[in-house]
């Protein structure tokens, strides 16, 4: 790809779901314009433009064409900048695949029991405890001994986790309880 190229992200800095997309930029090195939305406020007329679907952040334009959905993203970026390392995603087609599974996995039960754990109280935030520690234990099976969950490279799967460990000292003030005395291989990989 060419020095020409024009890369625009609409972001709200502390979106978990666009620092995956920041992350995936970053370890590729490529350059990018940063514009700021505010979600919380009036929509600008370019969200709305590149995102009329689902009218959300992120958005990743690349020579005027959008891309929406922050693994979508990701995924795009390892494969238009595929001449870049590291890669992202595993060159093997069954890899590839297990990297999707693990990283939708993070997607439909992360966001609900992080949320509900911060917000809720008494039985509901109970519930919302037991979901994201039976959802952090899987993972920890699913990571075992390797260093990250791609193994010794750092990749799709833990681009995805790493914004949901933002929000882990939040969940911890809020629930009364330690994600590392819970599940202290997620935390050592965190720390790597």
């Amino acid at each position: 790809m060419g020095d020409s190229e024009e890369v625009v992200l609409l972001n709200f800095w502390p979106s978990s779901f666009g620092m995956r997309v920041r992350i995936a930029l970053e370890e590729k090195a490529i350059q990018y314009e940063f514009k700021e939305e505010n979600i919380l406020g009036e929509k600008s007329p370019l969200l709305l433009e590149m995102n009329p679907v689902h009218k959300k952040i992120p958005v990743l334009i690349h020579n005027g064409k959008p891309i929406c959905e922050s693994l979508i993203i990701v995924e795009y970026i390892d494969q238009a900048w595929n001449h870049t390392s590291p890669m992202l995603l595993p060159s093997d087609p069954y890899d590839r695949a297990m990297a999707k599974f693990w990283a939708d996995y993070l997607d439909k039960k992360m966001p609900l029991s992080v949320k509900n754990t911060w917000l809720k109280k008494g039985e509901e935030q109970e519930r919302a405890k037991e979901d994201l520690f039976e959802t952090l234990k899987t993972l920890e099976k699913e990571l075992g001994d390797k260093a990250y969950f791609g193994g010794e490279s750092f990749g799709f799967v833990d681009i995805a986790l790493i914004p949901f460990y933002a929000w882990f000292y939040t969940v911890e003030a809020c629930g009364g309880f330690s994600v590392e005395a819970e599940c202290p291989k997620i935390i050592a990989w965190a720390k790597r």
